[in-house]
């Protein structure tokens, strides 16, 4: 009985310690630099790499993309490798310039505690939530 919780538990143990990798965001070919180095304009941009995953707003207009794989080891954290980001500017219809970041020249980003304000925000306490709700729901089986 001792062996087969044993071997019941070791299997156990196996199973969620598997590894597994998923690719996040764009998949790159391993020769990008070159691909994009003689791109001069969005459409021929699109075409060869597809739609930005972001646009900034502010400031010059850069399209941005991103690739990178998901590790999972078991019960750890994932860890994110192979991250790439593409950025390009953009003037109009042409591309002004590209560059590629890889891991190592990411810069690390840490979030910052607590909350951003929302400007104009109402914030209501647990009973003026309520009593906010009565009326805005239709009675079930009204069908309205």
């Amino acid at each position: 009985m001792k062996k087969v919780i044993l071997m019941s538990l070791i299997l156990v143990c196996v199973g969620a310690c598997t590894f597994q990798t998923k690719h996040r965001g764009y998949v790159f070919p391993a020769d990008l630099e070159s691909q994009v180095a003689d791109i001069k304009t969005t459409d021929a941009l699109v075409e060869k790499i597809g739609a930005p995953l972001v646009k900034t707003v502010h400031g010059d207009q850069v399209w941005i993309y991103f690739g990178a794989d998901e590790n999972y080891r078991g019960p750890l954290a994932p860890t994110f490798t192979d991250e790439t980001v593409l950025l390009a500017w953009v003037r109009g219809n042409r591309v002004l310039k590209t560059q590629v970041l890889r891991d190592a020249e990411l810069p690390d980003v840490t979030l910052a505690d607590g909350e951003t304000e929302i400007p104009a925000a109402i914030e209501l306490n647990a009973l003026e939530e309520l009593f906010n709700n009565i009326g805005r729901f239709s009675p079930a089986g009204l069908g309205q």
